[in-house]
């Protein structure tokens, strides 16, 4: 993205892809190789963003691939008919993922219609601007950490019983988790959470033959960004960063395909930062 991205904002978290101009670049950027033939993977806000990129990714790489979203049934439609192009079996699921019951009923149609369940993607989140940590209220720090923490624990924990050695699970972090934002100060501390609750389920699973691993993007031309800034910033995203502009969501897909392939075999515990040059500890 550059200084002519049109100024722009969204009323909604977590925004509408058919929304926005230019719509962000979710498409694979190479020819698949097979690196997830036969396997199901189950990728949370997938319905746009870097969600539909890690899916259409995953799908170009032979895997079948369950999406879940909140409500912007356009979006998932769209993010299907693309994993169905490549050949591969899409599900979408509506619904929630800040509810218990809700990700236990996720991961029980994905097993059910798919087959089993391979990798999970816990990639789902909001976020939202504070001028100061006086504005920011009890109600809106549980709901972000309901959407962006409390799915994490819940999808995983309902993933489990169903994940087998050799399996992959993958966190969606972010540049935030390492150095802070002084707008989205709860935001910035679920990031920061979901690293720790990373590397803590690595150590957890690893004897299990199951790798956990997460990615921490930097400015990313998703939904989420005019949904939660005001015009300038947004058609400014991505300018501070050392490359100059904001990533793309099939930039930063790629690691989550290496992250679930056998090419990771050796990783678990590791945080991957497509962030545009930004220096940050691992």
């Amino acid at each position: 993205m550059t200084d002519e991205t049109p100024p722009q904002t969204q009323d909604r978290q977590p925004g509408l892809e058919g929304e926005m101009r230019p719509e962000p670049d979710a498409a694979p950027r190479h020819p698949g190789s097979g690196r997830l033939e036969g396997k199901v993977a189950l990728v949370t806000g997938g319905d746009s963003g870097i969600g539909r990129a890690v899916a259409l990714a995953f799908a170009r790489e032979g895997a079948d691939v369950a999406i879940s979203y909140l409500d912007e049934h356009a979006d998932a439609e769209a993010t299907l008919d693309g994993i169905r192009a490549e050949g591969r079996r899409g599900v979408g699921i509506a619904g929630d993922v800040g509810q218990v019951v809700h990700c236990h009923e996720t991961v029980g149609r994905v097993v059910e219609e798919l087959g089993g369940l391979d990798i999970l993607v816990n990639n789902a989140g909001e976020q939202h601007e504070v001028g100061d940590l006086s504005e920011l209220t009890p109600e809106q720090l549980e709901r972000t950490f309901r959407t962006n923490v409390y799915s994490f624990f819940y999808m995983t924990k309902a993933a489990l019983p169903h994940l087998k050695p050799g399996s992959a699970i993958i966190n969606s972090t972010s540049v935030t988790a390492y150095k802070g934002h002084t707008t989205l100060i709860d935001y910035s501390a679920t990031k920061g959470a979901i690293v720790a609750f990373t590397r803590t389920m690595s150590n957890v699973l690893v004897e299990r033959g199951i790798r956990v691993n997460g990615v921490a993007p930097g400015p990313i031309w998703t939904p989420l960004i005019p949904a939660s800034f005001d015009a300038d910033h947004t058609a400014h995203h991505g300018n501070n960063v050392p490359m100059g502009r904001a990533g793309q969501p099939n930039e930063v897909a790629p690691s989550s395909v290496f992250l679930a392939s056998d090419d990771a075999s050796y990783m678990s515990g590791q945080i991957l930062h497509p962030n545009g040059g930004t220096v940050v500890g691992s």
